[in-house]
């Protein structure tokens, strides 16, 4: 079984920065049920993308990411988190 990673980009962890502590953990404890085999979670393929990214809900937020291969490494890289209204503009 490969390692799993999780990073995050500027713009995730900047809407991350701006929430409480209890909002954040229920993000990151989201994020973490990803890691398992199958993910656990809300999650939907996005439309209209190449590169494979997929949205996962947690409450009124909306988490993008999608999964990359570095041979030994299976890397989630969470592209951007928002409001379910303005996440998708």
């Amino acid at each position: 079984m490969s390692e799993i990673r999780i990073k995050y980009s500027k713009d995730a962890l900047r809407f991350l920065s701006k929430l409480d502590k209890k909002s954040v953990g229920r993000i990151r404890e989201a994020v973490m049920g990803l890691t398992f085999n199958p993910p656990v979670g809300d999650i939907k393929t996005m439309q209209g993308y190449s590169d494979g990214r997929k949205r996962l809900r947690v409450g009124s937020w909306r988490i993008i990411y999608r999964l990359e291969n570095d041979r030994t490494v299976e890397i989630i890289f969470v592209i951007d988190i928002g409001n379910r209204g303005d996440i998708y503009k």
